[in-house]
This record gives structure tokens, sequence and C-alpha cells, in this order.
């Protein structure tokens, strides 16, 4: 599990993060609101234990922000301001949990424990399915209500993250390292090359499912709209 931390204090930040490392979680720290915004942005999380008060951006302006851009990953809201209402308005800008300061590193990660029950399945699947369309993984295929149609490796890949994370921001350079690989230069114009690749596949199996673009982010994949 990949979990962001985005807090302001120096020394809990730290030592947070290296009890959360002793648990065997992969964690990415960072200590400004607006650089914790940059990160949800460029990368995929599982989840995001977010500080209320922060330089530059605070909690709930990211909260806002990442739930306008469609970005649902779970976030654990920490902070010393507890009362009812705080929390009220913590949870309504689109926290998962709250978690008041100071607070026991066991219950923290208790509250994480109980939030990845419903984790994103990155191992091999052979056949998934979003809505009217089913993607095979090994028979490199997509089928939809009209037809079943082949698929490029490329496409493959990328129909993989989408088929795993569906209704889910996935940013632009997740997507270019997952298909041409981390320290691969490729321009940005072939990732969007192949989102119209994957959309003409979409249409010829005859498929209601759409890949939306989330500008300043990436894509995702979407039911369609009544």
């Amino acid at each position: 599990m990949r979990i962001l931390l985005i807090e302001d204090d120096q020394i809990l930040c730290d030592t947070v993060c290296l009890q959360l490392q002793n648990q065997g979680y992969t964690v990415d720290c960072c200590y400004d609101g607006t650089d914790g915004l940059h990160f949800i942005k460029e990368q995929v999380y599982d989840l995001i234990i977010l500080d209320r008060m922060l330089p530059s951006l605070d909690g709930i302006h990211i909260l806002k922000a990442m739930r306008l851009l469609h970005i649902s990953v779970p976030v654990i809201m920490v902070t010393a301001l507890n009362s009812i209402g705080d929390k009220v308005v913590g949870l309504d800008a689109g926290a998962d949990d709250y978690l008041a300061k100071p607070f026991a590193i066991e219950e923290l990660l208790a509250r994480i424990r109980a939030l990845s029950r419903r984790p994103v399945d990155w191992t091999t699947t052979d056949q998934m399915t979003f809505g009217d369309t089913t993607f095979n993984l090994s028979a490199l295929t997509l089928t939809g209500p009209k037809a079943t149609c082949s698929l490029s490796k490329k496409e493959t890949l990328l129909f993989e993250a989408f088929f795993k994370q569906p209704q889910t921001a996935l940013p632009r350079t997740f997507l270019l390292s997952r298909v041409w690989g981390p320290s691969t230069e490729v321009e940005e114009g072939n990732l969007d090359n192949y989102m119209h690749f994957l959309r003409r596949r979409l249409r010829t199996v005859g498929s209601h499912v759409e890949i939306k673009t989330l500008r300043g982010v990436g894509y995702s994949l979407e039911l369609p709209h009544d």
C-alpha cells in the first residue's frame, strides 16, 4: 500500500512516516499544502493522511480540490481541531475518517487497516468488467455489446490500468510510467494519441463506457451519465 502523508509538523511527520514504513507501507511525505496537492495530482495513492492546518493550502481546500478532480482515494484527516463542527466540515469536504491530535500510532494504524479493506487489486486478473464492457488481459481483447476486438500491447496496459481503477483519476505521469517505463522520455502527446485509440476501441465494440479527460490531471474510466 502506498500512502501520502501531508503534515507540516516535520518531527511528527517524520515520526509517523517511520512508523508506517516499519509496518511495511510505502510512504511519501510533504510538509506543505501546495506540495501535497501536487503529489496527489502526479501520483496514485491507496490512502492519504492529511493535516487540516497546513501552510499555503489547508487540508479542506486540498480535499475539495481532490474531489472536484474525481480523485476518490480514501483520506484520513488528522487535526487538533476536534469539535463536532470541525469534524462535520472535514467529512463534508470529502474526508473518509477524522482523527484528533494527539493520537496513538496504534489507532492510526487501525484506521488505515479499516480503510484498506477496499484496496485496489493490482494482481493479475484475466478478465475485468465495467459497465457493459469486458477487458481480458491474457487474451488482449475488449468485448462490448456489439463486438470483440484485439488490442495492442500498449492498449492492453492502458486498459488494465483503467479497468482496475474505474471511476478514479489516473494522472498522466502514472499512465506514462506504467506503459513506457519510469525512466523513458516520452512526449505526452503519445499518451493523448493512445487515448484516441482506446476511445475508438470502445466505440468499435459498442461500449457505453467513456474515458473522460480531467484537465490538469489525467484521465478516468467512467459510466455514462443519464
